[in-house]
């Protein structure tokens, strides 16, 4: 098989504390240099948080692996500063199509609106992810990487956690203040601290075929079910970087795997669907087997999991490495505020109650789609096959079709760091919600709200002028932006109303915002001492 990559292979190096033989305290050990724990890497140092990344490899994933990345983890991404290499050399897509037997029968656009900073998805190779992030890491003063590091075991107190480590100089230990799990769906970390991991397999597997070929096919998301190439099963399209297709078929419970991985199996099927004229290779080919599961707690004592070292979905629908950004995102900011001490240790378990809320939506939206992917009886498959034939038509089944819902960000809702509101307001953007972006000016300079949001608290008013304010939490940062239309003295100028319009903002309309980007709280009218109670609801789980 041909690689359009080459594997770069990362430098294994002693520490100061496996020479001197003296273990030092870390505020943050992340074990995993994957997609999600080199976000928490960049998230822990953007926070100003030295971090310390264990991994027992010397380079990144091997293979495509995950290649679809949603519009939210680009923009927590870009708020790391590594989401325009991403987009720039992804394939940027918005557009899927999903066709039964031989005819198109629904057609969906991710982003149809406008005015949004970063693209509603992008294809890109799992390798040059981890490839950016990794350069950036190694490029900041506060990560400190370290390959070849293999995590033995972990004891753990109140205070802190003792790893013990093998390299290939030797063992030694290091203890952290908090652990950060990011070592995947076959996570030692889990069984280590006896975490229960539940949930259900589904009996079927599926191709994975990188295909290089220059083809005239759109960046678009193609999905058939039933198509004349592969009888009574499903296809998958996808369009990568370096005339990369990748191309998933669905093979059925009894297949076995390693016949299926064979070049003279594999061969066949694309030409099957491409035409045998099509001059193609393959780049990685791998069967797969996948799972609905959670970890029963996302935190055990010191050591919290992200990605899919807590939970695990199925491929359809991007929601695996797109999650675990999101896990990331939820759980730093608020381990700043412990460490720091502006925040009880009771308050990481926020963590688990919203994070474990958006898993499970996923896990649900996950199995919803295998089970419309795959039926499992005749009448599921005979009612499958309505609704495809009347998607071409009726409006009304198209909302039934299911080729994996694709991810979008879950909604702290019912959160209890949320301020409910206390007047009537639009259902855009409630209290939990991830704020949407928006076109600004900013000292005559043209940029992006989300831009404006994330370093601390923020409060957003709505108005050209000011409020006056007295905002006085202690140990939290807590910043107050204007935003109005053009020709107002606002901080920030809506340039094309679109902030308003999303927000469904009128004059004097104040929004409290997390670090994390979510809105806390929202009012009609700034009121300093409503704030100062949200803010400390939101850190403490008590209303001041």
């Amino acid at each position: 098989m041909q690689s359009t990559y080459t594997y770069p292979r990362f430098t294994y190096r002693q520490s100061d504390e496996q020479r001197d033989g003296k273990p030092q305290l870390h505020p943050v050990v992340i074990i995993g240099a994957g997609p999600i724990g080199l976000t928490a890497a960049l998230e822990c140092a953007a926070r100003g948080l030295p971090v310390v990344v264990l991994d027992d490899n010397d380079t990144v994933s091997i293979g495509s692996r995950a290649v679809c990345y949603a519009q939210r983890p680009l923009e927590i991404w870009d708020r790391l500063g590594v989401a325009r290499r991403m987009v720039d050399k992804g394939v940027s897509w918005q557009v899927g199509k999903v066709f039964f037997e031989d005819r198109q029968v629904y057609r969906f656009d991710l982003q149809p609106e406008a005015g949004h900073k970063m693209p509603a998805m992008i294809n890109l190779q799992q390798y040059y992810l981890e490839q950016y992030m990794v350069e950036a890491c190694q490029a900041h003063p506060l990560i400190e990487l370290r390959w070849k590091h293999k995590v033995l075991n972990l004891k753990q107190d109140d205070h802190c956690a003792t790893l013990s480590l093998e390299t290939p100089d030797g063992f030694y230990h290091t203890q952290a203040q908090w652990i950060i799990a990011c070592d995947g769906a076959n996570s030692d970390t889990r069984r280590m601290v006896g975490a229960a991991f539940s949930g259900q397999f589904f009996q079927d597997r599926f191709l994975i075929a990188d295909v290089i070929m220059k083809a005239g096919f759109p960046a678009e998301r193609w999905f058939w079910f039933d198509p004349p190439f592969h009888r009574g099963q499903s296809v998958l399209l996808h369009k990568q970087c370096d005339n990369i297709w990748r191309i998933d078929f669905q093979l059925g419970w009894d297949a076995d795997p390693e016949e299926e991985k064979k070049p003279e199996k594999v061969i066949p099927r694309i030409q099957a669907m491409l035409g045998k004229d099509v001059e193609f290779e393959l780049e990685w080919v791998s069967v797969y087997q996948f799972a609905c599961r959670r970890i029963d707690n996302m935190r055990y004592q010191r050591v919290l999991f992200a990605g899919d070292a807590a939970h695990q979905v199925s491929p359809f629908g991007a929601r695996g490495a797109n999650t675990g950004v999101q896990d990331i995102d939820n759980l730093v900011w608020k381990l700043k505020l412990v460490i720091d001490g502006h925040a009880p240790v009771s308050f990481i378990d926020s963590y688990h109650e919203e994070r474990a809320w958006a898993a499970d939506d996923n896990l649900r939206q996950s199995t919803r789609s295998t089970d419309f992917i795959t039926p499992k009886s005749p009448v599921s498959k005979l009612l499958r096959d309505a609704v495809l034939s009347l998607a071409e038509t009726e409006a009304f089944a198209r909302t039934l079709v299911n080729s994996g819902r694709l991810s979008t960000p879950t909604p702290y809702r019912d959160s209890s760091l949320n301020t409910p509101d206390s007047a009537f307001f639009s259902a855009h953007m409630a209290p939990g919600t991830p704020c949407a972006d928006a076109p600004i000016l900013r000292e005559g300079r043209p940029g992006w709200l989300l831009e404006e949001l994330g370093e601390g608290f923020t409060i957003l008013v709505f108005a050209a002028e000011a409020p006056d304010l007295v905002i006085d939490v202690p140990g939290v940062e807590v910043r107050i932006k204007t935003i109005a239309a053009p020709g107002s003295g606002a901080d920030l100028i809506d340039l094309e109303g679109l902030a308003a319009r999303r927000y469904a903002a009128r004059a004097g309309s104040t929004y409290l915002i997390r670090p994390d980007q979510h809105v806390a709280a929202r009012w009609h009218q700034a009121d300093a001492a409503a704030i100062m109670a949200a803010v400390a609801r939101c850190v403490c789980h008590c209303v001041a």
